[in-house]
């Protein structure tokens, strides 16, 4: 009797191998795109004058969005 009353829990299943290995290598790819391809527009675009300032603004300001926007996740 004793033993039917005992609640058992299912052990918790394992993510699939896409979830474990594809998908952060894809956030990963695509988050260092994101980046380099800013950095690239930004100094293309550098006024004279601005140096390092406008590339550093650029990452700096994209990295802020992302956590801002993404940060719940």
């Amino acid at each position: 009797q004793e033993v039917m009353n005992m609640d058992v829990k299912p052990k918790p299943s394992r993510p699939h191998w896409c979830e474990r290995c594809v998908q952060p290598c894809l956030a990963e790819l695509l988050g260092t795109a994101l980046f380099v391809c800013l950095g690239c527009l930004s100094v293309l675009e550098a006024v004279e004058g601005t140096g390092r300032l406008q590339p550093a603004l650029a990452h700096g300001l994209a990295l802020g969005v992302t956590v801002a926007v993404l940060g719940d996740i």
